[in-house]
């Protein structure tokens, strides 16, 4: 992931206005050429006079020096940014793969927008929706990318977009609620702890009745910190020049190693070790759960990861990322949606049942305040941003944010210094008095045998052109883009098909499946209801039994339905513990006939009892074969194939079928076994007719 400044690709031409004329851009002046040579660098550099960006400063204007040795300027541009570009004037990149080379633009802005959910309370959540979306809307010029993450994401599938259109969805799925101080967690993890750890009279009664929900905040905050790491680190290989991270958060706790959270428990001494079973497949000794029976080995697994969350040090973590951030050029602008408040915590959290828990104390609850606004202050601080914290008009400071981005130059020089791998510090400086700068700290260099291949490469590699993307590559990453969202640990997973039996009658199939937690291991009661413009169409009650995880739905109203987008409501609550009801949504449309609009996937494996059970969790072993059925009149069997993460097609037989149930509906099918393939991303591919299905799902360790 190390940034090798030196091997950018050159990018000569700006990307002109919409509505500027060819004979306009024939008069500007030619734009700076940039080198990718071994020992040439480039340098942003954003000067400031009592917080107003300078614009008429020259060339002569500025100094470098590179480990103290001042440097010779050979490249020199002035950069500024006009915002408020209409969303038809912004051409939105066509795929993953033109949007990353977009990004290397040194004359075009990069935004990431972070939505730390696990840091931002209900109301902080409903307040940043509309007014994010509408702030990109009016500062973002034509040029300028931004891209959405969040802490279940993988860095490295960032898209990176520039009309806010294409964001609004996700933004708006993300930030209908917020996460923290909620006591009816959706993360079913959150309720293994709370199960493993409750507060009641008898052996346990003298423990820290606060132990799961300090585990709870440790956990959260490190997978927090484990993102923000990704994202710099991705952002590192991404272009030289400075990318922004806006980071929506109400700050961190930053939790240091705690011995007392690994205390004794009643008489039981604490334990990290998993269970010892027998694995009956090979009727071996065992430390996994191979039972097939979610929350086998609960209580060992609480308490590895209490002795882990116990020695966190994520004081020592939050460090480490504002030093990754100088080496890759990234700057942060933490947000606390919060505004001006005095209090940390609510005096009772959301979804609370039973007796409410004790209030922080005061002292307590100020202290913490304290150090989530100094976490996000020191972030801005340590990597030349600012933070926008203890203020109720965050639109301005938004505003403020871009602006700070809005003007800046940029400077290429050859370095004198020796090509030895290492990293190189930065200096730039401005002649004239009074000035502020703030620039980019250094880089790495490459070494003597790098560089000498870079300089080979030079000479006979042609000019790096922007290939056209096929409609192919482009339908396989859309299959695969949903991964990241869908794979996040939740209590219900949910996923519905609309599509046409014969005779062409329409049916809504939904498809629910609780986490393997103990939450969940006495069985489940769920509610499903079909819900089309606030009108419930048709509803039905499904018994979960104990040890299944999976359950299945067909609606079919006597009234038909037609072409249109329909709502499935799931209300599932576990008969193990009095936590309350856990609820997911979901809208799905119905086609023209005789389209589908999806398929639903199916697995068979030790888990499933070796039957075929369909499910909604796009995770899947090796050990277990993958399918999906596809709703269709069709009768003769379609064609299928297993495609890669690149959209090639994979040499494993898929076999093809036709199947009609019994209640009326007929579905196209295709299985396939994984047992040859490694943990990546993978595509199932159906075609019937002029109808074509992309599904992707996920093979993990």
């Amino acid at each position: 992931m190390r940034a090798r400044p030196f091997l950018l690709c050159v990018i000569l031409l700006v990307l002109g206005r919409a509505d500027a004329g060819h004979d306009a851009r024939a008069q500007e002046p030619p734009q700076p050429t940039f080198r990718t040579e071994a020992n040439y660098v480039r340098v942003d550099v954003y000067p400031t006079l009592n917080g107003t960006p300078l614009t008429d400063l020259q060339k002569d204007d500025f100094e470098v020096l590179e480990q103290g040795e001042p440097q010779t300027i050979d490249a020199f541009e002035h950069v500024k940014v006009s915002g408020s570009v209409p969303q038809a004037e912004r051409r939105e990149p066509s795929s993953v793969a033109e949007s990353r080379a977009l990004v290397e633009n040194p004359r075009a802005r990069v935004f990431v927008i972070f939505l730390d959910y696990y840091h931002v309370d209900v109301a902080g959540s409903s307040k940043m929706r509309e007014m994010l979306v509408n702030a990109l809307d009016r500062f973002l010029g034509a040029d300028d990318l931004f891209a959405v993450m969040t802490p279940e994401m993988s860095a490295r599938d960032l898209s990176f977009a520039r009309k806010t259109t294409t964001t609004r969805g996700m933004l708006e799925r993300y930030w209908t609620w917020g996460e923290r101080d909620q006591l009816n967690s959706r993360d079913p993890q959150d309720e293994l702890y709370r199960q493993c750890y409750p507060v009641k009279p008898g052996p346990q009664s003298q423990q820290d009745p606060r132990i799961a929900e300090e585990m709870i905040e440790r956990r959260r905050e490190k997978l927090v910190l484990d993102a923000l790491q990704d994202v710099v680190r991705s952002l590192r290989g991404a272009r030289e020049e400075r990318k922004a991270v806006l980071t929506i958060s109400n700050g961190w706790r930053l939790f240091r190693r705690n011995p007392d959270l690994k205390k004794q428990l009643g008489s039981e001494p604490p334990s990290g070790l998993p269970p010892i079973t027998v694995d009956p497949r090979t009727g071996r000794i065992s430390t996994e759960n191979t039972s097939g029976v979610p929350g086998s080995g609960t209580q060992a697994e609480c308490e590895r990861a209490r002795m882990f969350l116990a020695d966190l040090d994520n004081a020592d973590q939050f460090r480490e990322i504002g030093e990754e951030a100088n080496r890759s050029n990234a700057t942060f602008y933490p947000l606390d949606p919060r505004g001006l408040t005095s209090f940390d915590e609510p005096i009772m959290k959301l979804g609370s049942s039973g007796p409410p828990p004790a209030p922080t104390p005061p002292s307590v609850d100020r202290a913490r305040l304290n150090a989530r606004i100094e976490s996000l202050r020191a972030l801005a601080a340590d990597t030349d941003g600012f933070a926008v914290v203890q203020t109720n008009d965050l639109e301005r400071g938004f505003q403020r944010i871009v602006a700070d981005l809005s003007s800046y130059y940029l400077l290429g020089y050859y370095s004198t210094r020796r090509m030895d791998g290492r990293f190189h510090p930065i200096r730039v400086r401005i002649k004239r008095p009074g000035v502020q700068v703030r620039a980019r700290r250094g880089y790495l260099a490459p070494s003597a045998a790098e560089a000498a291949t870079i300089a080979a490469r030079a000479k006979t590699a042609p000019a790096a052109k922007l290939e056209p993307v096929s409609l192919e590559s482009r339908a396989v990453e859309s299959a695969l883009a949903p991964l990241n969202s869908q794979v996040r640990e939740r209590s219900v997973y949910l996923h519905a098909v609309a599509g046409w039996r014969p005779g062409g009658l329409a049916g809504v199939w939904a498809v629910g499946e609780v986490s393997a937690t103990s939450l969940w291991k006495a069985g489940a009661d769920v509610d499903v209801m079909l819900v089309s413009n606030g009108e419930t169409l048709a509803s039905q009650k499904v018994d979960v039994p104990a040890g299944t995880r999976t359950f299945a739905v067909a609606f079919a109203p006597a009234a038909g339905l037609t072409p249109g987008d329909y709502t499935v409501n799931v209300r599932a609550h576990g008969r193990a513990l009095d936590v309350g009801s856990t609820t997911a949504t979901l809208v799905v449309s119905l086609r023209a006939a005789p389209l589908a609009s999806d398929a639903i996937l199916v697995r068979r494996g030790a888990t499933t009892g070796n039957r075929e059970v369909r499910t909604a969790d796009v995770r899947f072993r090796r050990t277990e074969q993958v399918g999906l059925d596809l709703p269709s009149a069709a009768q003769e069997p379609g064609q299928a194939r297993l495609l890669g993460r690149n959209g090639q097609p994979l040499p494993l037989p898929v076999t093809v079928a036709v199947r009609d149930d019994p209640d009326g509906s007929r579905w196209q099918t295709a299985r396939v076994s994984l047992a040859p393939l490694a943990p990546g991303d993978y595509v199932l591919e159906m075609t019937t007719g002029a109808e074509r299905k992309l599904v992707g799902f996920r093979i993990i360790p």
